[in-house]
């Protein structure tokens, strides 16, 4: 899946919950697709986490 679909496919999702849920809703679901990206890219090996952690990846 390329970054356009993955960027639409949020969107839609977004979206919906905005039109469902409200305010609210929206927020809580940006909140956990940005924490669902972050865990994304650093299972994927494109984010290094280690200069927060303080520990060096081998």
């Amino acid at each position: 899946m390329n970054a356009t679909i993955a960027g639409l496919l949020t969107g839609l999702v977004l979206g919906l919950a905005a039109a469902f849920g409200g305010f609210g809703a929206f927020l809580i679901v940006a909140v956990l697709g940005g924490l669902g990206l972050l865990a994304g890219r650093v299972l994927d090996g494109k984010l290094d986490l280690s200069q927060l952690t303080g520990r060096e990846r081998r």
